[in-house]
């Protein structure tokens, strides 16, 4: 695993994507470049300028650009620290710890990428690392309603199936009702979204046999696995707290689904 570490990194930019979800790019120093040792599904903690805001943020990683020393993230602004995150602009600096938290184990098979919501941008670099190595990319993304953010960045890498609650785009339902409607099939599921997203990606899996990884959206407090603020639950017991938890942060936030209890 890398070594994370703990710099500042500029904001080359910072664009609004929807109501509420910008786009940054950050481009660390060339003794901490952190994109150079990020894999597809980690994340990073943002540290907030206000004194009084003392826990870090975890923002999954979007997009990396390691020959540039660049990571994208997208976020949704959900409180006060991502507010003011949203606020800095080209030029600015912010204090970040990277990278965080375990990757996706990526196959060479046919793959069946699943994003919902604000779980959608971690599937992008995956998506780019994926079609890089040679495997099949088929991607399925779950939406509210037909503000589909970041959907057409995917179609360079392969199909794109759409799902929306209120139907105003693709398939009118979840990502399961798509991925049955356009007979979507592969070797390994990866996805990030909700847990009820993700509770249906887990039994969609085990009627088809079909191997999935989840990526969990826990709230996290340290980001490194000391505070036990993130826990998931698990069918194994934790060498760390001996009890039948995972930590998202740190024992995650990527599991195979069968070994989380969700």
């Amino acid at each position: 695993m890398a070594e994370k570490k703990k710099c500042k990194a500029a904001i080359t930019s910072q664009i609004m994507l929807s109501p509420g979800i910008y786009s940054m790019w950050l481009k660390f120093p060339s003794d901490c470049n952190i994109a150079a040792q990020a894999v597809p599904g980690q994340f990073l903690s943002l540290y907030c300028r206000e004194g009084s805001r003392l826990l870090p943020r975890p923002i999954s990683i979007c997009e990396l650009a390691p020959e540039d020393r660049l990571i994208r993230i997208v976020y949704r602004i959900a409180g006060q620290g991502t507010q003011e995150f949203s606020r800095l602009l080209a030029g600015d600096s912010v204090e970040v710890l990277g990278p965080l938290g375990n990757g996706f184990a990526r196959g060479t098979g046919a793959g069946i990428l699943i994003g919902g919501g604000i779980g959608v941008p971690p599937m992008l670099e995956l998506a780019k690392a994926l079609h890089r190595e040679g495997a099949k990319v088929q991607t399925i993304l779950g939406y509210r309603d037909s503000d589909l953010f970041l959907a057409s960045e995917f179609e360079q890498y392969g199909p794109v199936w759409i799902s929306t609650e209120d139907g105003s785009a693709g398939t009118k339902g979840n990502v399961i009702d798509a991925i049955r409607e356009n007979e979507v099939s592969g070797d390994m599921i990866y996805a990030c979204g909700p847990v009820p997203m993700l509770r249906g990606v887990k039994a969609f899996a085990e009627e088809k046999g079909i191997p999935a990884q989840i990526s969990m959206e826990e709230r996290m407090a340290c980001g490194i696995g000391a505070c036990l603020a993130c826990v998931c639950r698990s069918r194994e017991e934790d060498s760390h707290s001996h009890v039948k938890n995972k930590r998202v942060c740190k024992d995650g936030p990527v599991f195979f689904a069968q070994d989380i209890e969700l």
